[in-house]
C-alpha cells in the first residue's frame, strides 16, 4: 500500500481530518477516492467548493484555503483495522500538525475520528466548546463514507455550519 499524501500548508481555513486513508485511495494517491463515498458531493453542496471537484483533484483545496490529512496514515480496508497503537501515534503526529500550522478550523470527518483525537467519548455534532489546541476551532461532522447510514441532506446541513464559522 502506498500512503496518501497530505495537502496541508498554514493558516487553513479548514483542516479536514478524516480516519485513513482508504484502498482506493491508496492506489490512486487522492483523498476520498472510493466512488461510494460523498466527502466531494458534500462540500459542493454545502457551499464549501464551488463545483464538485474530483478526488484526483484534492490538492486543488489548498487554492480555497482548506487541506485535508488523517488521524493514521496507513490505508486499510476499514476503520475498524486500525490499531490502538496506529491512533496513539497518529494522535501525537495530528496534535503536531495542528499546533504548527494553525488552522482556523480542524474538522474531523466522522464522529470517531474526533473521539480518538480528543478523547472524548460524548461529542456532539459541529463546533466544540473546547478545542484541543488552543486558538482552533474543533469541529465534528459525520463521515462522508458511504457506509454511513444518515441521509446526505442531513449530512450537508452539519457541514453548513463549517461555512457559517468561516464566512
Amino acid at each position: 500500500m502506498k500512503l496518501v499524501n497530505d495537502h496541508i500548508k498554514e493558516s487553513l481555513k479548514i483542516l479536514f481530518v478524516g480516519f485513513n486513508p482508504s484502498i482506493r485511495s491508496s492506489e490512486t494517491g487522492h483523498h476520498f477516492a472510493n466512488p461510494n463515498n460523498r466527502f466531494w458531493r458534500i462540500l459542493h453542496d454545502a457551499g464549501l467548493t464551488p463545483r464538485k471537484f474530483d478526488a484526483s483533484e484534492d490538492a486543488k483545496l489548498l487554492d480555497l484555503g482548506m487541506g485535508i490529512t488523517n488521524i493514521v496514515a496507513r490505508p486499510t480496508k476499514a476503520a475498524d483495522e486500525i490499531t490502538k497503537e496506529e491512533y496513539k501515534e497518529g494522535k501525537e503526529i495530528l496534535r503536531n500538525k495542528i499546533e504548527l500550522l494553525k488552522p482556523r478550523v480542524v474538522c474531523f470527518v466522522g464522529k470517531g475520528v474526533y473521539q480518538e483525537y480528543s478523547g472524548m467519548k460524548s461529542v456532539p455534532w459541529g463546533r466544540q466548546e473546547k478545542p484541543v489546541v488552543p486558538g482552533t476551532i474543533d469541529f465534528v461532522a459525520p463521515s462522508s463514507s458511504g457506509l454511513v447510514r444518515m441521509k446526505v441532506e442531513e449530512i450537508v446541513e452539519i457541514y453548513l455550519g463549517l461555512k457559517e464559522i468561516i464566512e
